[in-house]
């Protein structure tokens, strides 16, 4: 006979895509570390971008994430120069182990994606190459259910990600793609689907076109959103014609970042990545609970991205979350982290404000706020101290001459007192 402890691991587990997301954060721990410097060696190894950016690293010494946090940060950017200067030789720009000439069959991408800019994302072999049944399964789909597919089948990879990841769950799946709202309303008032996977903003437009034609669709009563804000209003606007919707965040470099319950406290962390959380502009973690830009660490090894910057802001959250998952959570998106502005003809930048303060060991955070009329702008640079020593005004007014070659104020403030946005360029000017 089963013990109540039993039953209740059993009762959760059933709850919970797999055993992973209740483990202990220790034995979690444990293993993330264990696999990071295995997939340093193997991108060092396999992926000739990380060659060259990781070279002179020792990869067993990569194994806390205090060490993680000494290696570079790769943004989008970097990827998208490195891509379009390999076009000929390496479409993917030598950060994937992925192509399609390989002689291991498991070296051989399944498809090829391309998002805007143009950046290509490869995809390999196996079930559920970017991990998004972890979140369609905590929006409550199940085996057996038909999943309506709203995201797009067309050059990215958002359609493909999410069908897999329902194929995984054992889920159909009716791949409706994008536009098109009233066959998309005809299909699901005759296949009558359990739930909806798509954006939120689609899923609204087609609920109104149902309406508007005066079309039933009892059947619709979970989704599984992403890929743009999700409101709580829009959230509650759903709830209030009979769909349940949780959102999902993940990117088509990455795959699924982090994903909502049911308890919808912030986000819960995949179980297939390292997130750090990091001041915008750097590669510095920022305390728990400070805004910053997510920085992400797959393990995927057929595209092994190290400390890559995403270019979103989010914040830990403290604790674990009411449903027994016992990851990280985070927010969710709180905005964009590349705040470049342009002042007097001159692209200042969050790297530039973050070497500003690294110079004087007395600041504590920094941030610029740019005021006036275009063409006519002020820079004040805020920055939190103990007290106010004598000369660092002067001596951080220098500084921001040296690293922007413009003129700046300086403002002492007192701990604590800028805002937790994560912004580390406020441009507060007026357009008129």
């Amino acid at each position: 006979m089963n013990s109540p402890d039993a039953a209740h691991a059993a009762a959760r587990l059933r709850d919970h895509y797999d055993a992973l997301e209740s483990r202990s954060l220790a034995e979690r721990e444990v293993s993330l570390m264990a696999a990071l410097g295995a997939q340093v060696a193997h991108a060092q190894a396999r992926a000739t971008a990380f060659t060259q950016s990781l070279a002179g690293i020792d990869a067993t010494q990569i194994d806390s994430r205090a060490a993680l946090a000494r290696l570079p940060v790769i943004r989008k950017h970097e990827l998208l120069e490195r891509q379009q200067a390999m076009r000929a030789s390496d479409p993917f720009g030598g950060f994937s182990t992925l192509g399609w000439n390989q002689t291991a069959p498991a070296d051989r991408a399944r498809r090829v994606f391309a998002s805007p800019g143009t950046i290509y994302e490869p995809e390999g072999s196996g079930g559920d190459y970017w991990r998004m049944a972890r979140a369609i399964f905590a929006a409550g789909f199940r085996a057996g259910d038909l999943a309506h597919n709203n995201f797009s089948y067309h050059f990215t990879p958002a359609g493909l990600m999410m069908e897999t990841g329902a194929h995984a769950i054992g889920c159909t799946v009716f791949p409706g793609g994008t536009g098109q709202t009233e066959q998309q309303v005809q299909v699901m008032a005759d296949l009558k689907p359990a739930g909806y996977i798509g954006t939120p903003s689609f899923l609204k437009i087609i609920l109104d076109k149902a309406s508007e034609m005066g079309v039933a669709l009892p059947s619709l009563k979970k989704a599984s959103v992403g890929a743009e804000a999700f409101p709580p209003s829009l959230r509650d606007w759903l709830g209030a014609r009979g769909v349940t919707a949780y959102q999902s965040y993940g990117t088509a470099d990455l795959g699924l970042i982090a994903y909502e319950t049911s308890a919808r406290e912030g986000l819960v962390l995949d179980e297939g990545v390292i997130l750090e959380i990091v001041r915008p502009g750097t590669g510095d973690p920022v305390p728990e609970g400070e805004v910053g830009e997510v920085v992400v660490t797959t393990l995927n090894p057929g595209y092994p991205l190290i400390r890559f910057g995403t270019g979103d802001l989010s914040a830990v959250l403290p604790g674990a979350c009411p449903t027994g998952r016992t990851n990280t959570r985070i927010k969710g998106w709180m905005g964009r982290a590349d705040q470049t502005a342009k002042v007097r003809g001159m692209f200042v930048h969050p790297s530039q404000v973050a070497e500003i303060a690294r110079r004087h060991s007395e600041v504590l955070r920094s941030r610029l706020v740019v005021s006036g009329e275009m063409a006519n702008d002020k820079m004040l640079l805020k920055v939190e101290v103990e007290g106010a020593p004598e000369g660092l005004a002067e001596r951080l007014a220098t500084s921001i001459r040296e690293v922007t070659k413009l003129r700046g104020e300086v403002a002492l403030c007192a701990p604590g007192s800028l805002p937790n946005d994560g912004k580390v360029i406020e441009d507060a000017r007026s357009l008129a």
